[in-house]
């Protein structure tokens, strides 16, 4: 059984092809009542299902056009419809020829059911065609309910059109408040961020007065009274020492940390090579009798602040030089990796590393991953990195794999390597 379906909108067609197909039925779509002729010219169709609504040629009038036909006259016609619900509408459909009224959504097997009871009632429809009206009375009471239809849906249409309106007037007055509220808090927040830096600045800054007191005090007593110091009194004074100057190195790490934050950006092209080969010989020169094999990718250029950059390498590279000591081939490799919208320049080293399992401190104040014993240091280079990298709108990771050496990798904002940038 070949069945003609036909529907203006695609997705009902698809679902009515689906339907019939696992039935093994064939089917042959059209999307208005002008092609659905044409394919009946065309082809064999022996049923036909139709929808009311359509553009160029309605429902209501293809079944009209269908029952005029000496060819197609005995044809089953369903009408399927979600539009023309009414007790009268399906009257309508069954005065102008129609075999079957069905609403939308139907089941697959009541679809089924209508287009074998359309084929049953098609072999009783009268042959005289002098019986059919397809003018008058039925002509006139389809246009009316037409003209009704097309205005409930102009209706229905202005309708939603003004509920739309308004919930785009009320999305927009939300976003307008959101934004306002996001400036507000960003306002806030920025101010906060402000008198915490100004705060923990001025803290340490008060504080190096009084500690080089005590460390200079205590100097003086060692240096003064050593004869008359027990010697456990003398260790006592000397771990109260080394203390104050940790304590020491700790605010002027505080103080480096604030200073990168609150310094202005002057921003210029980079010599990042050349940048790390002078951080390198610093290095070497601090330490000749090591031996560390450095490798630099040369060219690398950056937008970004000469001073702040230096401060990076610094760190990275110092870390790499600290945490390599322990072994005999120790070697540092300094290059880049071209991304489509910015280039990812790295440190790696094959020295001690550390456990991923912590690397979420890494970049946070005072966080070490390794003993004192161990490695020196105070755990906030790599916060001053971090904040740098920020201020650059950049990114910035660390990766080890079992403790064989570490990567760091950080991104720069693009820039443009032509025009230095005043400030940020």
């Amino acid at each position: 059984m070949r069945v003609l379906i036909v529907d203006d909108i695609p997705s009902n067609l698809r679902l009515l092809r689906a339907m019939l197909e696992e039935d093994k039925l064939d089917v042959v779509e059209a999307p208005d009542g002008v092609q659905a002729l044409d394919a009946l010219e065309r082809q064999s169709i022996d049923a036909i299902i139709s929808d009311v609504l359509m553009p160029r040629m309605d429902g209501y009038r293809l079944c009209q056009e269908v029952r005029k036909s000496e060819r197609w006259r005995m044809m089953p016609f369903i009408f399927y419809t979600a539009t023309y619900d009414s007790v009268d509408d399906e009257k309508l459909c069954y005065d102008l020829g129609g075999d079957k009224y069905l609403r939308k959504p139907s089941p697959r097997e009541v679809l089924l059911a209508a287009l074998s009871e359309a084929a049953s009632a098609a072999t009783r429809r009268p042959p005289n065609r002098a019986e059919w009206r397809f003018e008058s009375d039925d002509m006139r009471e389809y246009s009316e309910r037409l003209v009704c239809k097309l205005e409930e849906k102009h209706e229905d249409l202005a309708r939603r059109s003004e509920e739309l309106e308004q919930a785009r007037a009320d999305l927009q007055h939300a976003n307008l408040e959101l934004e306002s509220r996001v400036q507000q808090r960003t306002a806030e927040l920025r101010v906060a961020n402000h008198e915490l830096e100004a705060f923990s600045y001025s803290v340490s800054h008060d504080l190096r007065a009084p500690l080089r007191h005590i460390g200079g005090y205590i100097e003086i007593l060692l240096r003064n009274c050593t004869g008359q110091l027990s010697e456990i009194n003398r260790k006592h004074l000397q771990t109260v020492s080394a203390s104050a100057r940790m304590m020491g190195e700790l605010i002027d790490a505080l103080l480096e940390l604030s200073k990168v934050t609150r310094i202005e950006l002057h921003r210029s092209v980079v010599d990042l090579s050349a940048l790390a080969a002078e951080v390198f010989a610093d290095l070497r020169e601090s330490d000749p009798s090591r031996a560390v094999k450095l490798e630099i990718t040369p060219g690398m250029n950056a937008n970004g602040d000469p001073q702040l950059l230096r401060i990076v390498l610094v760190n990275l590279l110092g870390n790499a030089w600290k945490y390599s000591r322990k072994r005999a081939d120790a070697r540092i490799e300094f290059g880049k990796t071209t991304g489509a919208a910015v280039d990812t320049y790295f440190v790696r080293d094959n020295g001690a590393g550390f456990d991923m399992a912590y690397a979420g401190k890494l970049f946070g104040a005072f966080q070490r991953l390794h003993g004192q014993a161990d490695f020196e240091g105070i755990g906030i280079g790599l916060a001053t990195v971090q904040r740098i990298i920020h201020r650059h709108s950049g990114k910035i990771s660390g990766e080890s794999i079992d403790h064989q050496g570490a990567t760091f990798s950080f991104t720069l904002s693009a820039g443009d390597l032509g025009q230095p940038d005043a400030a940020s």
